[in-house]
């Protein structure tokens, strides 16, 4: 199984998150799921965004970033998979003064001796005032592509900050010759998917909304262009009004290359078989998604054959 878009600072489990603020004397809420978990009535990516500030506080420090990410590395393992690209922010990270290099260095520590192959993507963000520490996100996605890091992103409030404001954003990544994926087509609608296109982004973060625009879609189709489904968050944000009118089904129909992911373990509380049960995929359409999150990977063509080569030899079941 195969996780293509999974955010770290989203994905702390409450025991490191406990863990990290007794080492840092950091006074915990009490309850503490409220403040780390999406609330049931959640209304939109806004409010959703809000559950990132607790563990946010805590990864500040190379070191933590470090424990972070062999957390999560070691509980993707123990659910099965076989493949992550595991995304966060460094810009987000340097309140204690450390640079990016320096937190991305803690992370790329993180991958040491990693039990199945997992890679870095590191996200810009949408914002006012902060081009200096998207471009430097950037420098480092170039300077340690292939080393641990696979591709750049654009993550954080859509529908306040359109994605067609980052134009030269990604004619520097594409100068640059770093891959990139874009959030869009969540709080946004068809139009952020089509400035993601249209800047040159090989998949698409979310994309649910896609079918909004038939022509569009068209396009997306004929270029192959994968989308990274989340269908939980998806609809705790509100981008999907239900479970059963998830478009997923319709865009593997139509021969969409759909993938299915969990965003962010600890605030949708989730895992990836939970999102194949939330959708009731089948047997052969978990194989179909896993065979486009292999395509669409930002790996090593060694690491795809690998991959390609388990999914032929294995088939997954889910307990209902």
């Amino acid at each position: 199984m195969i996780d293509l878009h999974v955010h770290l600072d989203g994905s702390l489990s409450p025991d490191l998150i406990r863990s990290l603020a007794q080492k840092q004397g950091v006074c915990l809420p009490d309850p503490l799921s409220p403040h780390i978990q999406a609330s049931p009535h959640c209304q939109d990516l806004n409010e959703y965004l809000r559950c990132f500030d607790l563990p946010l506080l805590l990864l500040q420090t190379p070191q933590n970033m470090e424990l972070a990410v062999r957390d999560l590395i070691g509980r993707l393992h123990a659910q099965g998979l076989w493949y992550a690209e595991i995304r966060f922010a460094p810009q987000l990270h340097t309140r204690e003064h450390y640079s990016q290099e320096d937190i991305l260095k803690g992370a790329l520590s993180g991958l040491a001796d990693a039990p199945f192959p997992v890679c870095l993507i590191l996200c810009c963000m949408r914002g006012e005032g902060n081009e200096r520490e998207n471009l430097e996100t950037l420098r480092l996605a170039s300077l340690y592509l292939d080393k641990g890091v696979c591709a750049l992103d654009l993550a954080g409030a859509e529908g306040l900050y359109p994605t067609g404001s980052y134009e030269d954003l990604f004619a520097a990544a594409r100068s640059a010759r770093v891959p990139f994926t874009i959030h869009a087509g969540e709080a946004a609608g068809p139009e952020s998917i089509r400035s993601a296109i249209r800047f040159g982004a090989a998949r698409i973060g979310h994309g649910v909304r896609l079918r909004e625009d038939p022509g569009l879609l068209e396009e997306v189709l004929s270029r192959r262009i994968p989308l990274e489904l989340c269908p939980s968050s998806n609809l705790q944000t509100r981008a999907v009004s239900s479970a059963t009118d998830y478009p997923l089904r319709d865009y593997l129909r139509r021969g969409l290359p759909v993938t299915v992911n969990t965003d962010n373990m600890t605030v949708s509380q989730t895992t990836l078989l939970n999102e194949y049960r939330l959708l009731s995929l089948t047997p052969e359409e978990i194989r179909q998604v896993n065979l486009y999150s292999i395509q669409a990977a930002f790996a090593p063509e060694s690491v795809k054959t690998a991959l390609r080569s388990r999914l032929e030899n294995c088939w997954v079941t889910i307990d209902r």
